[in-house]
Parts: structure tokens; C-alpha cells; sequence
């Protein structure tokens, strides 16, 4: 056949270590149909301040691959919620080839077609705190790259009709492709009038939706008479492709003849029971009465494609032959984003009769539904089993009901199909399923009541259950809990939902509390970061007795939303908050810069040398809100106006020191007692905050940052100043308005004003 070659490709994206699904990078691909390889090039990089990360160390990369939906990952082997069913996935881990880049390649042969999505996530780190900007990071960058090859022209066979083909020696196969409609409960291949140089030697293969492989469903005409290969219960809507192939080192041409059969189960021809009422058909409660005149057996009426009034049938294989029931449509309702609803007719209540299932058809969207949680409940009404020992069984497939069967019903399972089994009886009468990221398209729940006997479970006679039903989409498992956000997240244009937990707690719904933070705990680290504020009450003491009304001001209100902070900013249950959390975390940010910078303003003793020092606290004030609202968390935003704040301090000191000749200040009490055991806690305070800090110990270590910056704040602080000593007034002469004497001697106090030089200085 003729091959097409198609390529996509992803923009590179940085990875981040492993926390939870919201912290992985999704890749979202679609592969076209009859796709007989594709070939993921998984590229990844290192980076470093723009420049390639040689240095970086070594990281393993994880990548997941699954068909149809995001992989449901648990590389930190969490528990999963109750009742949770966890899809299987296809993981890959990448190592390193050469210091800042390394390819992996993952094939599939004959995947599966639609869409595809990659996960990857680097291993989980320490959870340390780092300053934005304080140092280049080491980055990780992702890029996956797809290249399909896919046939063109495979030839269709149409069911009821034969195809003949020869086969020539140089080849070793011929692939066909038939389509399987809905309503559908038998396919039939066979290979007829073949003829070889050594009897039949073709092995025939059929598989659904993509190209046979090695392990599909495999017969060898030459060990079968006649060769006919039978699927029960197809996929519905869609292709099934049949591939006959030529046994190895036979010579000559091999001719045969294919042909497919499909069973259609809409169109029956078994006999009305004249006792069955036609409600029973539709499996409604009785108290809706009859539904329509609709009963088991009754081929539907024709009708044209968008009428619904008519249930369709589902084929059901039993002991008598083909037997259809009929399938009850579910209304959807969408209320957001992952928020859907699914009512049934004339529910919720479903009544359960003994001799057939109750069908049910929940249809999810492609793409659009994938990223959420699909939610099952089945409620027994206990008082409907008229005192039988009756069990509700529940079977969730996907693409074709599976009621095949006692046996079927109870297991959920035959040779080639697997759904989700729900049960209910008098003991347990609640159950409940989810599927994370479940697949999209049709989804059908076939209900069957069995009774239990000491043989196992038979039908039951003369009993039908009434079963409360309930399906709707979620964005996450019962909203991830007290102990976790659910957050909506993109990728391209995909949308899908995750949790976040927090204090601890850990799992897909953050339901997993092996390494969950106790209430004490939560409450011990609440306080701790609460109450360390109180250190800024010395300071704010010692600011008022020493006259500096503005800087205790502004360590009141570091203090105050200090602590609100805190008690707002709590990952557990123990969380008080008076306004909005950014609110909060502005006026904290705001607060301690702001006490850093009248602090250092305060100290540079200005308002000899500019008359209106107090701009510069207003200017202080509007640059750093400036920055704050630029980033937060960036290093240099912050640190600016506090270097800024020093070089004024510094410029003044180097003033005084020139114009007197002296170091200033001149005492070494001064320096010894204050200034240098200030400076000495607070850059402890900074590199506890820098390089120390993680996710474990943050509760205690930021308790002792607030601890040290409010003590320096204490020693840095300068004392009151002296008043300045003025003269009585002189007589007045002419020329010369007033003299007014004043006291220059600047020595933080610590000088006896009666040594003092006094210098009169004249002015008009």
C-alpha cells in the first residue's frame, strides 16, 4: 500500500518536580486513523541563565503515555479515594546522554487512533524555598515530537458481500477495513475458495480500530475448515480491520475470497410474551405507567435519524438466541466546566426486572470531558425486594453494553472485554464509582438483579428492584476535600482538572494522611508564626520614647497584618482570615519593607542636612508599592529600595565624617553595643530566609526570621536626638534680622552637651 508521513511537534516546556498531577506538563496529540506506526522523539534540554546547563546535575525525567485521556499517575504510590478505578498507563523513564541534552524514542506500532496525551514530571525534590532571582536555576526543558506513518486507500469490505483477491509472491499480506454501526452484536470474517500451493496458507487477523498486531485475534486457515473468525459483542462505531496474511516461505500466488457478516440486533423477530407489560420494556418505575407500547421483542418503527422517542435495542446473548433490549437515553446538563449532569427519562428511580438488564447510555464528549472525574451511584430500595436476598449488578463498559449472560453480570467480564462492576443487595445498599480522566464517547450501564442461592446467583422470579440511579461529571474527587484545591488547568487549547493538597495530605482527592500534618501541629504552627509579631512590640516601644512616631507607626502595621498573614496563609484547617489573602499578603510584604526602610532612614539622621527628610518616606512608600505590584517575589524589585535606602545612609555618615574629621557615629559604644550586633542578627535573618528556608521547617524558621528582624530592628533603631541648645535673643541691629544659635554637636546622644562648641550662625 501507499504510505503518508505526517509530523507534529510540541513547543518546549520547563519541568517541575513531582507534587501532584497539577504540577506535571501535558501534551496533548492526535493520531490519524489507519496509523500503522508512530514514533514520539521525547527531547530534553538543560538550561541555565540562557545558557545551556552543563552544571545541572542529573535529573530523571518520567514521561506517561495513554490513548483517549490523561494518564492517571501515582509515582509517590499514594492511596487512591474509595471506589476509585485507576486506568492503566504506559510509563518511561529518561536518562541522561550527554551533559545538557538527551533524546528518547518511544514506538507503537498500529496505535490506537484519536487522541493521545503525554505526561512528564521531574522526580520530587526537597520542597525548598527559593528566592526568586537570588540565583540562576537550573531549568528543564521538554519537547516531544510525533511522526506517524499512516496507509492510504485500504480497501473497504461491505458486509453480505465477497472480495476476491490474489495474493503474489512478493507480498506478504492484504489489509481491509470494515465499519461496524451501532447495534451491532456479532462480526463474522471469513476466508472462502483459497487456494495455495500448500492447501490455505493464510493466517487471518482482525482487530478493532487499528491494524492487527501479533497478539490480536489471530485464526490459521490452514488448521481450520472453514476459516471464520467471530468477535461477540463489537465496538460499536467503528472500523474493524481485517488483515490475511501469507504463512512464511510458501512459493506462488495464493487466491481467496473474504467476506464479512454482521448480526444486526435492531431487527429481531422474537415473539411478544403476552404477560409482559410494555412499561416493564422501557425498565421505568411503575408508578409512570405505560411508556409508549413499546415491548420485548418489538422491532422500533422507522424513523428518521433525529427522532428519540423510540428506545433502541442492545443485543444481549443467551441460551435462546439473540435476544435485544432496549437502551434508555440519558439528558446532559451542563452546569461549568466539568460540571455535567446526567438525568434519565422518567428517573431517577430505575426499576430492575427479574428476567432481562435495564440499559443505560451516557454519551461523554470528545476532549471536552476527559479532564474531569465520571462519577457513579447506585442506592437500593430496600423495601422493593419484597424480602428476597436480591443483588443489583452493575456493569460500566465503554463503547458497547456487556450483558452477555449470568455469569457475564456478575464478573463484569468476558474473554475480550472488561467494564467496572457495581453491586447492591439489602446488606450494602449504597455503591459508587469514579473514573479520573475517564475515556470519551458512549459509556453504557447495564443493570441485572440476581438472586442469591446456594448454586451461586440465578434470576430471580417475580421480584424487580428499584434502584436509585445518579451519573454526573466532576472536576475532581468530592471537590479534593477539606485538605485540598481543585484547580483548573490548561494545556494548548485542553482543559482538566487536579488537585492540590496541603498540609500533608497527599493522593489523587487528598484523602491520603500518612504524612498529614496533626491538628496540633497545625495549631502549634499557627501560633508560631502568629505570635513571633509580638517581637516588633519592643521596637515599637523603644521608637516612641526615642520620639519616632512615623517608624512605630509603621512597625504597628507590620505587626498587625504580619500575623493576620500568618493566620490566613495556613495549609490546614486552622485558618483565620479578616480580609482577602492578597490583601493580606500585600500589606505584609508592604509592612516589612516599609519597617526596613524608615528604619535605615531613622538612622541616617537627616533632617539637619535636608530640611524635608520626611519625602524621603512618602518616595520610600510609593516605590516599593510600585514594586510589590511588579512581582513579589522577585529579588531585585525588593532589594532595590533597600539599597537604595542604604546609599542615602551611607552618603549622610560619609557627610558627617569629612565635614568633622571623625568617624561617625564617633563612639564605639555606639558601634559595639548597637550597630554591629544589629547587623549581625539581621543578616542572619536574611540568610535564614535565603538558604535555609524550605516547605518542612518553614513554620519555624520564618518564626525566627520574624524574631531576628524585629530585634534588629531594636538595636538598629538610633536613640533620641538632643535637643538643640538656643541662646536668648540678642539685640537687634541694623542689617541683621535675628541671630540664631544652634547646637551642630550630632553624636546620637552619647555625647555631653556641656563639651559642646557652639557656633552662632546670623541669618535675615
Amino acid at each position: 500500500g501507499l504510505f503518508v508521513t505526517d509530523y507534529f511537534t510540541r513547543t518546549p516546556r520547563k519541568l517541575s518536580p513531582f507534587r501532584s498531577f497539577a504540577s506535571i506538563e501535558l501534551f496533548h496529540f492526535h493520531i490519524p486513523e489507519d496509523t500503522v506506526i508512530a514514533v514520539w522523539n521525547l527531547i530534553t534540554f538543560k538550561e541555565q541563565g540562557g545558557t545551556f546547563g552543563d552544571q545541572c546535575p542529573d535529573r530523571s525525567i518520567t514521561v506517561y503515555f495513554r490513548s483517549g485521556a490523561p494518564s492517571v499517575i501515582n509515582p509517590l504510590h499514594t492511596h487512591f479515594p474509595r471506589d476509585t478505578a485507576v486506568p492503566g498507563s504506559f510509563a518511561l523513564t529518561l536518562t541522561w546522554t550527554l551533559p545538557n541534552r538527551t533524546t528518547g524514542v518511544f514506538n507503537v506500532t498500529s496505535p490506537l487512533p484519536g487522541d493521545w496525551f503525554l505526561a512528564a514530571h521531574l522526580p520530587k525534590d526537597e520542597g525548598k524555598i527559593s528566592v526568586k532571582g537570588l540565583y540562576e536555576e537550573c531549568q528543564y526543558l521538554f519537547q516531544p515530537q510525533l511522526i506517524v506513518q499512516r496507509l492510504v486507500n485500504i480497501a473497504v469490505l461491505y458486509p453480505g458481500h465477497v472480495t476476491e483477491q490474489s495474493m503474489a509472491p512478493h507480498n506478504r499480506s492484504c489489509l481491509y477495513k470494515v465499519f461496524v454501526p451501532s447495534y451491532t452484536s456479532r462480526v463474522l470474517v471469513e476466508v472462502l475458495r483459497c487456494r495455495g500451493a500448500e492447501g490455505c496458507p493464510l493466517w487471518l487477523r482482525v482487530r478493532a480500530k487499528a491494524p492487527p498486531l501479533h497478539n490480536s485475534t489471530t485464526l490459521d486457515c490452514q488448521e481450520h475448515t472453514p476459516c471464520q473468525l467471530t468477535q461477540d459483542l463489537p465496538f460499536w462505531q467503528h472500523w474493524y480491520y481485517v488483515l490475511v496474511e501469507k504463512h512464511p516461505g510458501v512459493p506462488g500466488t495464493v487466491s481467496f475470497q473474504v467476506t464479512v457478516q454482521l448480526t444486526d440486533c435492531s431487527r429481531p423477530s422474537l415473539a411478544r410474551p403476552p404477560f409482559l407489560p410494555s412499561s416493564a420494556s422501557m425498565n421505568m418505575p411503575h408508578s409512570f405507567g405505560s411508556a409508549g407500547g413499546l415491548a420485548l421483542g418489538d422491532s422500533p418503527p422507522p424513523t428518521s435519524p433525529n427522532d428519540t422517542k423510540h428506545p433502541v435495542p442492545v443485543p444481549v446473548t443467551s441460551h435462546a438466541g439473540e435476544r435485544c433490549w432496549p437502551v434508555r437515553p440519558t439528558l446532559r446538563n451542563e452546569l461549568d466546566t466539568f460540571s455535567v449532569h446526567f438525568y434519565i427519562f422518567f428517573g431517577p428511580n430505575v426499576s430492575v426486572p427479574p428476567d432481562r438488564p435495564a440499559v443505560f447510555v451516557i454519551n461523554l464528549l470528545p476532549v471536552l470531558d476527559s479532564g474531569g472525574v465520571l462519577n457513579l451511584e447506585l442506592r437500593l430500595n430496600v423495601s422493593s425486594l419484597c424480602g428476597e436476598n436480591v443483588t443489583v449488578f452493575g456493569c460500566l463498559n465503554h463503547e458497547v453494553p456487556l450483558t452477555s449472560g449470568d455469569n457475564t453480570s456478575v464478573t463484569c467480564e468476558t474473554e475480550s472485554l472488561a467494564g467496572f462492576l457495581l453491586s447492591v443487595n439489602a446488606t450494602a445498599s449504597l455503591s459508587r464509582l469514579r473514573i479520573p480522566y475517564p475515556q470519551t464517547g458512549s459509556w453504557y450501564l447495564s443493570l441485572r438483579s440476581l438472586c442469591a442461592t446456594e448454586h451461586g446467583f440465578e434470576p430471580c422470579t417475580n421480584v424487580t428492584a428499584e434502584v436509585y440511579l445518579r451519573a454526573y461529571l466532576s472536576p475532581c474527587i468530592n471537590d479534593c476535600g477539606i485538605y485540598g484545591q481543585c484547580k483548573l488547568l490548561r494545556t494548548n487549547n485542553y482543559l482538566y482538572a487536579a488537585c492540590e493538597c496541603k498540609a500533608g495530605w497527599n493522593g489523587w482527592g487528598c484523602t491520603d494522611n500518612a504524612e498529614a500534618f496533626s491538628y496540633g501541629f497545625q495549631l502549634l504552627s499557627t501560633l508560631l508564626l502568629c505570635l513571633s509579631n509580638v517581637m516588633f512590640v519592643p521596637p515599637v516601644a523603644i521608637a516612641v520614647r526615642s520620639h519616632y512616631l512615623l517608624e512605630a507607626a509603621v512597625y504597628i502595621f507590620t505587626m498587625f497584618f504580619s500575623t493576620f498573614y500568618h493566620a490566613c496563609d495556613q495549609p490546614g484547617i486552622v485558618v483565620f482570615c479578616i480580609m482577602e489573602y492578597d490583601v493580606l499578603q500585600f500589606c505584609d510584604f508592604l509592612g516589612s519593607l516599609m519597617s526596613v526602610w524608615v528604619t535605615v532612614i531613622a538612622m541616617a539622621r537627616l533632617q539637619p542636612i535636608v530640611k524635608q527628610a520626611s519625602v524621603l518616606y512618602l518616595l520610600g512608600a510609593m516605590l516599593l508599592s510600585m514594586a510589590l505590584q511588579m512581582d513579589r517575589h522577585g529579588l531585585w524589585n525588593l532589594l532595590g529600595p533597600s539599597l537604595f535606602a542604604l546609599g542615602i545612609m551611607a552618603v549622610a555618615w560619609t557627610a558627617r565624617t569629612i565635614r568633622r574629621r571623625h568617624c561617625y557615629p564617633p563612639t564605639w559604644k555606639r558601634w559595639a553595643f548597637y550597630l554591629c550586633p544589629g547587623a549581625l542578627i539581621a543578616a542572619a535573618a536574611v540568610l535564614l530566609y535565603a538558604f535555609v528556608e524550605t516547605e518542612e521547617n518553614y513554620f519555624y524558621i520564618h518564626s525566627i526570621w520574624h524574631l531576628l528582624i524585629a530585634g534588629s530592628v531594636g538595636f538598629l533603631l538610633p536613640p533620641r536626638a538632643k535637643p538643640s541648645r538656643r541662646l536668648g535673643p540678642l539685640p537687634r541691629r541694623k542689617g541683621c534680622g535675628y541671630q540664631l544659635c544652634v547646637n551642630e554637636q550630632e553624636e546620637l546622644g552619647l555625647v555631653d552637651p556641656a563639651v559642646a562648641s557652639i557656633n552662632s550662625i546670623c541669618t535675615s
